[in-house]
């Protein structure tokens, strides 16, 4: 069994107290394993259920953000359930993009595909908003750090830049998950926000929230999340026992 650390036990009863509270958290690496195959990173054992309780108290919105398109999103975790769904790093919040962005996104995209074909292991996924070259399963590394380098100097300078774990995202918007947790919160008027992201676009969440809120950095490197769990498994613990404290809350 997974134990929290010391201040997450003692920080959820007062994060409960809270409404409306707003529970965000990013999907793969927290909520799914990293897969080199991204259509099988499906929740880990127990997420859907904890989620759909968690949604399911009064007064609380769950919601994913991830760099994931909306559709994507739902398609390869199955998640149903009243959650708020944030594609595309913020990019997709209240539908598609618009058509002259999808143009500069596919323009884009024939740029990198001749420089990503030259690298064995190499992928280039085209997402909504932007275009991702993933070198997860180029066993050069140094031709993976250079295709990177590559993908970045070729690229209008205009784009957005995205580094994550082993993939450069290039989008045609300048959203954030920052923002979009913003807009989020501003939305349903929450008045604390629990945020859960393990790669370097959540800390684009973690620099907004306030004093009251909870930011959770799943796995190692440096953050400015105010909590850390060190993998899935105390992701699920995390939500388990906010789920519990809720349901004492409303007992």
């Amino acid at each position: 069994m997974t134990v929290l650390p010391a201040e997450l036990t003692a920080a959820l009863p007062r994060l409960a107290a809270q409404r409306p509270l707003l529970v965000a958290t990013d999907y793969d690496g927290v909520l799914a394993r990293l897969r080199d195959d991204p259509s099988a990173a499906v929740p880990e054992p127990g997420v859907a259920e904890v989620l759909a309780r968690l949604a399911a108290h009064d007064g609380v919105t769950v919601a994913l953000v991830s760099g994931r398109g909306v559709a994507d999103l739902q398609a390869t975790s199955g998640l149903t359930g009243p959650f708020r769904w944030v594609g595309s790093h913020g990019a997709e919040f209240d539908g598609p993009i618009a058509a002259e962005l999808a143009g500069r996104r596919d323009a884009l995209a024939t740029v990198l595909a001749p420089l990503v074909a030259s690298t064995p292991g190499a992928r280039l996924e085209v997402k909504p908003a932007s275009v991702a070259v993933h070198v997860r399963q180029v066993t050069d590394r140094a031709a993976a750090a250079d295709l990177l380098a590559r993908a970045r100097e070729s690229a209008d300078p205009s784009l957005t830049r995205k580094p994550g774990k082993d993939v450069l995202e290039l989008a045609v918007t300048d959203a954030d998950k920052g923002s979009a947790v913003v807009r989020l919160r501003r939305e349903v008027g929450a008045a604390a926000v629990l945020y859960l992201g393990d790669d370097l676009t959540d800390e684009d969440v973690f620099g907004v929230l306030d004093t009251g809120d909870l930011g959770v950095k799943v796995g190692p490197g440096e953050t400015r999340a105010t909590a850390r769990v060190d993998d899935l498994e105390g992701v699920l613990a995390l939500l388990t026992a906010l789920d519990d404290a809720l349901g004492n809350r409303a007992g």
